[in-house]
């Protein structure tokens, strides 16, 4: 369902769609055609006071729901996903820009972690011991811990907010969505659709704002806790001022992903593979690889294999069918990526497929795949996240080389490697510092029911989005010790 460019009941508050009085708007485009989709109001500081007053005020029934009874709603809101995932990716790509395919597996993704929430009766359980002491029992419980806010960004727009929201209100909490403003028919979607499962009034809010928005979260009072995902510069920021405020904080930054290719690779595989994650989704995800060690003697045969699979992807409006690559967010990120690729070029790569030139005529943030090669370590390019469809390709004489370039990017999202050594794998696996590590796989995307790690300056906190960390993020811990004299007792 697309907001028409009049509609300013974009908030989502105390169960009521509500138009803003904000004076400052963002323009909605689609990215393959330059449409615009609506002009969102950005909220003011009183949009989301009243956002988590709504929430505030929902938690303390929320919390005695029984966890039994508010997973419910959440079964509901997995089947009204499932009902209307095409109408959602759609959506999703009209507003975004990625394929009709990918944002049908991104939606899925999401699906996972409302499946995984429905889980917390289980999860959620504590633990005890009988007779720590001679009648003294100890219990560990865990309990909701009260408002929690989420900020997601532009790339996927219904898979990251589903990595926070069920696991939320699962616990008991209430909730505060800040989804892009580039991006928020796709999360406008997901909470009508939750609306019609009869959650509370209340327990999910959402306001779309720009940096006023998150800043007054992050100084609310009421706002125990705080998931971002984004950009390194604005995760840093967001961790700070949320530590500051006394806020429990989780932040995703950016990445700068390598993957080794080893000589006993099979490269036909590695380039097909190699070929999806650094170009799928318009190289626009924190997983994507964007730089290729090659190690020895897989170098020539790996850079002809990788130009040929890149330069055949057939890049358009990813609504279009036989669309492989859609564009990228806006016009200024095409701009920012094709001024990085000169900049490589100038600092000694050289470009051996070329974007620049192969993009689709007419309107539209298009942007054709890129593979640089011979860019030197010393180049900015080499620890500069892109986030676009460029792949920079680099050679050493072997893996111990190729950890040491790992080991000097200041990110640690994600790292890959191919062979068909398991030495080789162990030894990468053991060495590789990045949180999400790949073995003959190009995105390392972890299951809902792990962890999605980062470390380094990809990741700021200490528990992690998804399974287990969600669960330990959105619960305090409280241990009661219990003794209870009684005539019965005495006699031990």
């Amino acid at each position: 369902m697309t907001v028409s460019a009049e509609d300013r009941a974009i908030n989502f508050i105390g169960g009521e769609w509500q138009r803003s009085n904000a004076s400052d708007t963002a323009t909605v485009f689609n990215p393959a055609t330059e449409e615009i989709l609506a002009r969102v109001p950005l909220a003011a500081a009183a949009d989301v006071n009243a956002a988590v007053s709504a929430a505030e005020r929902a938690f303390p029934a929320w919390r005695r729901t029984p966890p039994q009874e508010r997973i419910q709603f959440l079964f509901q809101f997995k089947r009204l996903l499932e009902t209307h995932a095409d109408e959602i990716a759609r959506l999703t790509t009209t507003e975004n820009g990625k394929t009709f395919a990918e944002a049908r597996a991104e939606l899925q993704r999401g699906i996972e972690n409302v499946e995984v929430a429905c889980g917390i009766p289980s999860l959620m359980q504590g633990y005890n011991l009988e007779d720590v002491a001679r009648g003294i029992d100890e219990t560990m419980i865990r309990q909701p811990i009260g408002v929690a806010a989420a900020i997601t960004p532009f790339n996927f727009p219904a898979m990251i907010p589903l990595w926070f929201l069920p696991y939320a209100i699962a616990c008991g909490n209430t909730f505060v969505l800040k989804p892009s403003e580039r991006v928020p028919l796709t999360a406008r979607r997901l909470i009508e659709l939750l609306d019609q499962t009869g959650l509370p009034k209340g327990v999910v809010n959402l306001v779309v704002g720009g940096k006023s928005a998150v800043d007054a979260l992050l100084e609310h009072p009421a706002v125990r806790a705080i998931s971002f995902v984004g950009s390194t510069p604005v995760a840093k920021y967001v961790y700070e001022t949320g530590a500051k405020f006394g806020k429990r904080v989780q932040c995703q930054g950016g990445a700068k992903n390598f993957v080794v290719v080893m000589p006993d690779a099979d490269l036909d595989m590695a380039a097909q593979i190699v070929t999806d994650s650094a170009f799928g989704c318009a190289g626009q995800r924190c997983l994507a690889i964007s730089s290729a060690i090659l190690v020895g003697e897989a170098e020539e045969p790996f850079r002809k294999r990788i130009v040929e699979r890149a330069a055949s992807l057939r890049v358009g409006n990813g609504l279009t069918p036989d669309v492989q690559m859609g564009p990228v967010i806006s016009p200024q990120s095409r701009d920012r990526i094709e001024t990085l690729i000169g900049r490589g070029i100038a600092e000694g790569g050289r470009a051996i497929l070329d974007g620049r030139q192969t993009k689709p005529a007419g309107p539209g943030a298009f942007l054709g795949p890129t593979v640089l090669a011979d860019v030197p370590a010393a180049s900015s390019l080499t620890g500069t996240e892109i986030f676009g469809p460029v792949l920079t390709l680099h050679s050493t004489p072997g893996l111990d080389e190729a950890l040491a370039m790992l080991a000097g990017s200041a990110y640690g999202n994600a790292a890959s490697i191919f062979t068909t050594s398991g030495v080789a794998a162990r030894h990468f696996r053991y060495e590789a510092q990045a949180g999400n590590i790949g073995v003959n796989i190009g995105v390392a995307a972890p299951m809902a029911y792990f962890p999605f790690s980062g470390w380094k300056n990809s990741f700021f906190g200490v528990l992690h989005g998804q399974g287990r960390d969600g669960v330990e993020f959105y619960t305090d811990k409280k241990v009661v010790v219990e003794r209870w004299p009684s005539e019965w007792s005495r006699k031990f």
